[in-house]
């Protein structure tokens, strides 16, 4: 949630641009949900940071966006959670709602990033991905069980 004014909720929507929001009537079946959880990823030491009431649970060193497609910064969110039946890249993907600001389509999808794992470790630490975050195996398992909807805040430092 971003906001709220006069019986309307302003959110993040899962579309381009990156940030974008619109406006949601409260009621009308309108569930609010709240999270204890929070990620943050610093792509300048290229870390993730997992949060429960505000105190770490995780950090990680992390693969991110390589120069010609980087991780988009900016506030967003945990969209889904689906399990890769290849397991080509990562047994769980979780996609977020931010796009790729060089890629209008990777995979046959719409440039959506992600954060996923990745079994080839020596990546971690270094920018070279399409934009998604490649996640180690034990960073991986304790994303999993956090809410869809989590906030995720993607900072250049």
């Amino acid at each position: 949630m971003k906001g709220e004014e006069g019986g309307w909720v302003r959110v993040l929507l899962p579309s381009r641009p990156n940030r974008s929001t619109g406006w949601l009537r409260l009621g009308d079946g309108l569930q609010e949900a709240y999270t204890r959880h929070l990620v943050r990823i610093y792509l300048g030491s290229r870390r993730l940071e997992l949060l429960k009431d505000g105190q770490p649970v995780g950090s990680w060193l992390v693969a991110i966006g390589a120069p010609a497609t980087p991780t988009p910064l900016g506030r967003t969110f945990i969209l889904g959670q689906f399990v890769d039946e290849d397991q080509k890249f990562s047994p769980v993907i979780l996609p977020l709602g931010a796009h790729s600001k060089t890629l209008d389509s990777y995979g046959g999808g719409p440039g959506t990033v992600a954060l996923h794992g990745w079994s080839d470790a020596t990546v971690f630490g270094k920018a070279v991905s399409h934009g998604c975050v490649r996640v180690p195996d034990d960073a991986l398992r304790a994303l999993r069980v956090v809410p869809l909807g989590t906030p995720v805040l993607i900072d250049k430092s």
